[in-house]
């Protein structure tokens, strides 16, 4: 006989482990937040814009094809900005303790909608060591890039500045709090339906027509309460009939 499983039973095995269901998310929720804001060290972004030119001759007209070049070269840039000849000068100038490799992990190279102008944001666990890092980063490319690639025209946008009351990116406590909810919600209902799937017990008289495929024809009904009362007269019976053979 083919099993169906109703919606009825779905909710009433969620119902029957809602304890469980509950604790579980509760604590992968706490641990989540415990974690973000005790455990996890804060991380701090600062960025900054660059403008690059190909040099031109005063003749030379502003042209279409010349703008599509430049946005064209923001991608070789990108990669000029992670070299070494740039990131040693910007690590021999600041005495950063890190390698080469950590900080390019932490710089970003990206364009502002294929324009001329791109953003160089660097995550650090000092918003002001971020903001030193991302500034001389700027300056060292504006002054090797003329002997790297004949480019003479570069311009800093946006110098960076420490803000006061800068909020760090990384971690975000209530998104990961939000994430850890959903996943131990999940984790708890799977876990339920596990368990339900699991417990091979009889129950009622629905299991045993489940598991024999046969009819219930008759129940018998647990009688504690009247037992016990049936014992407790009989018992007084009993010593009354004995008061009253002593007592003839």
């Amino acid at each position: 006989m083919e099993e169906t499983i109703s919606l009825k039973e779905l909710f009433q095995t969620l119902k029957k482990r809602l304890s469980l269901i509950i604790l579980i998310t509760a604590l992968a929720t706490a641990t989540s937040g415990i974690v973000s804001y005790f455990f996890l060290t804060p991380v701090y972004e600062a960025s900054t814009q660059i403008l690059v030119n190909q040099s031109k001759n005063d003749q030379q007209m502003y042209e279409y094809n010349q703008v599509q070049t430049n946005v064209q070269l923001i991608n070789t840039y990108s990669v000029i900005i992670k070299s070494a000849p740039i990131l040693g000068k910007v690590k021999e100038q600041l005495k950063l303790p890190e390698t080469l490799k950590t900080l390019t992990d932490k710089i970003t190279v990206a364009s502002e909608k294929e324009s001329q102008i791109f953003s160089v944001t660097v995550e650090d666990e000092s918003p002001a060591r971020a903001t030193k890092i991302a500034n001389t980063i700027a300056t060292v490319f504006q002054s090797e890039i003329k002997n790297l690639m004949n480019v003479d025209n570069v311009s800093i946008l946006s110098p960076v500045d420490v803000a006061d009351s800068q909020a760090p990116v990384k971690p975000r406590p209530a998104l990961n709090m939000a994430i850890a909810f959903v996943v131990g919600l999940m984790a708890a209902v799977g876990l339920a339906f596990l368990l339900e799937y699991l417990d091979n017990t009889i129950k009622n008289e629905q299991d045993i027509e489940r598991l024999l495929e046969l009819p219930v024809l008759g129940s018998i009904t647990q009688i504690k309460d009247d037992g016990q009362q049936n014992t407790q007269a009989n018992q007084a019976s009993m010593q009354r009939t004995r008061g009253e053979t002593i007592g003839s």
